[in-house]
């Protein structure tokens, strides 16, 4: 039995409580569908500034009266450190996925990248740890690499970042190593890599471009691919950033701060992406996608080249992805086309 399938046996037959912030956005929604499937017992903390009602609404449906009335929705801000402890009590476990996740904005406004990413983050250690919790688990950015040439990307080696964003993921990701060794109080921080799958945002951050793909090409408009199109992406679905959640939250090590990559584990250009996505929309009784993009100019802040080794959270936590970007680029599109106004 793998470590994942003999932790989802171990939450069925013992139920614990979750606090997930970021509840009702793209991932929060995932993990909470995901956990209430399990019967367990789960907080939201959402604010919808970014998230959607809609998706909780969703998640309703997918998963019946019956789980549902294990779901408690705390309306609020990270930012708000008296409502994260109000929201945080009797949580077992945290999933911190709240945030600010758009590297072109955090340009933009600098101020509220650092105000939800960092000032937020820290509210969420002083939270749980004040509450006791057993596991925090939080999403941390393959953006922290930032300049760093190696591929594929290993936890130990980073650069300098290229954006606000990916300088506060890295300034969580340190305070989480202070609070260990101050607090002794052990976290897991995920390296998201362009993750994707069905509620995503097509304006958001981590891999919108798949959603605004999809969207732009199901309407029979030409995408826009920013580059030469040889900028490369490790593309992961969103069940593997499930998987890789529920493996940290439930390990047995509290006495450290892990950082872990969180990917499929192979890389794509964007003009292979591209090509993909047309190819999934052929034969949908959709006018024929347009073949060739438009190309623009790079955008600031992006890193060209991102792709993971993930043999540390293979080796540690047992993770193995189950969706590569075939099957979830199928699961993707089909939902998109279902749910299209």
């Amino acid at each position: 039995m793998s470590k994942y399938a003999h932790a989802l046996d171990s939450l069925k037959s013992q139920p614990r409580t979750w606090l997930i912030t970021g509840v009702a956005g793209f991932i929060g929604s995932h993990l909470l569908e995901a956990l209430l499937k399990l019967g367990q017992r789960v907080t939201g903390l959402d604010d919808f500034s970014t998230g959607s009602k809609n998706n909780l609404t969703e998640v309703q449906w997918l998963v019946g009266a019956g789980a549902w009335k294990n779901f408690r929705l705390v309306e609020g801000s990270v930012c708000d450190l008296p409502l994260c402890r109000e929201a945080v009590r009797s949580a077992d476990f945290v999933l911190h996925q709240a945030g600010f996740v758009s590297v072109p904005q955090s340009i933009e406004d600098p101020l509220a990248c650092n105000r939800t990413n960092v000032d937020g983050f820290v509210n969420m250690l002083v939270a749980a740890h004040a509450a006791g919790v057993q596991g925090f688990v939080y999403a941390s950015s393959s953006a922290v690499y930032g300049d760093d040439a190696t591929m594929p990307k290993v936890e130990e080696k980073i650069g300098a970042p290229l954006s606000p964003y990916g300088a506060s993921k890295w300034i969580d990701e340190i305070y989480a190593a202070v609070f260990q060794k101050t607090h002794t109080f052990g976290t897991t921080g995920l390296r998201y890599f362009n993750i994707f799958g069905p509620r995503q945002n097509p304006g958001g951050g981590y891999a919108a471009v798949i959603p605004k793909w999809i969207t732009t090409l199901a309407k029979n408009e030409p995408c826009v691919i920013n580059g030469d199109g040889g900028i490369t992406r490790d593309f992961c679905h969103v069940e593997n950033v499930v998987q890789a959640n529920i493996l940290a939250a439930t390990a047995n090590d509290r006495t450290a701060a892990k950082v872990y990559n969180v990917a499929f584990g192979q890389r794509s250009t964007l003009l292979e992406l591209h090509g993909f996505i047309a190819g999934k929309l052929k034969g949908r009784n959709l006018p024929l996608p347009p073949e060739s993009p438009v190309y623009e100019a790079f955008r600031p802040g992006d890193i060209l080249h991102s792709g993971a080794d993930i043999s540390k959270i293979r080796s540690e936590l047992g993770y193995e992805p189950s969706v590569d970007l075939d099957a979830g680029l199928k699961n993707t599109v089909g939902w998109y086309l279902a749910n299209s106004a």
